[in-house]
């Protein structure tokens, strides 16, 4: 049930902090994924570690989700490679950082393009394939910042920049978004979930030790999210264990937004 071999997986940000355990996981299941973002060397050696590893078809490639170009491109060289695409996954997204009584209206807009307008740019372009297609599976990374707002007090007497406003819209966009396209696109035979991770930092920001043992203390599994912890619901999303599941949030947070 769990079984990928055969799928076309297009993951953005594919090759990043949390995008790597995810595409590392569709692999050992078999999936021929193209990893892409705007680091294309990073992407190209990843698929070539995953390559040999797993003994798959990865490719890593170029994409700027702010391009509507890049992504036709992307698109054009995925189906002319693979002949379809099975999964998308929209993992990618940029940041708009400051408070809001700092950030001008451009500043805030720039947040929201990072998160909901990049999934939506991709997406808009991926449904046309998988409309033809008559088949498809969506799945967006949103946050626990798209469900509740970050406490201010874990970032107390840390270096820690607050977590930005729009950044929180953005990812609430997203899981609305995700609910969408799972009510309007089913008749298309096309299934569309949301990830929500809670706090995975990356190793940059776990440096500040101040800020991690906040983090803890408000995760009611006391620790942070590990990238590997996103691989097994990243497998069942893009598998047939799912093939009844659409328009759902699923939240990998420790139970963060449980309280």
């Amino acid at each position: 049930m769990f079984c990928l071999k055969g799928k076309t997986v297009i993951i953005t940000g594919g090759s990043t902090h949390l995008g790597k355990a995810m595409t590392e996981s569709l692999c050992e299941y078999g999936a021929d994924v193209v990893i892409c973002s705007r680091n294309t060397e990073r992407n190209q050696t990843l698929a070539k570690q995953l390559n040999s590893k797993y003994s798959v078809n990865c490719s890593g490639e170029y994409l700027d989700f702010s391009s509507e170009e890049s992504i036709n491109k992307l698109i054009e060289s995925t189906t002319g490679k693979y002949n379809k695409i099975d999964i998308l996954i929209n993992n990618a997204v940029y940041y708009s950082p400051g408070s809001i009584e700092d950030q001008t209206y451009t500043d805030f807009m720039a947040g929201l393009d990072g998160t909901i307008g990049g999934t939506f740019s991709v997406t808009s372009k991926v449904l046309e394939t998988m409309i033809k297609q008559q088949y498809g599976n969506i799945i967006n990374i949103a946050s626990m910042y798209g469900v509740v707002s970050p406490d201010p007090d874990i970032y107390e007497g840390t270096s820690i920049s607050p977590n930005p406003a729009n950044y929180g819209c953005g990812k609430a966009a997203v899981i609305q978004f995700t609910k969408y396209i799972a009510c309007n696109y089913a008749k298309f035979n096309i299934r569309a979930n949301c990830i929500v991770p809670g706090a995975f930092p990356n190793p940059e920001v776990q440096k500040d030790k101040a800020f991690i043992n906040n983090l803890n203390k408000k995760i009611p599994m006391k620790r942070i999210g590990a990238p590997d912890d996103l691989k097994g619901v990243a497998v069942f999303l893009a598998s047939d264990s799912s093939s009844y599941i659409t328009g759902q949030n699923i939240h990998v947070d420790g139970g963060w937004t449980t309280w």
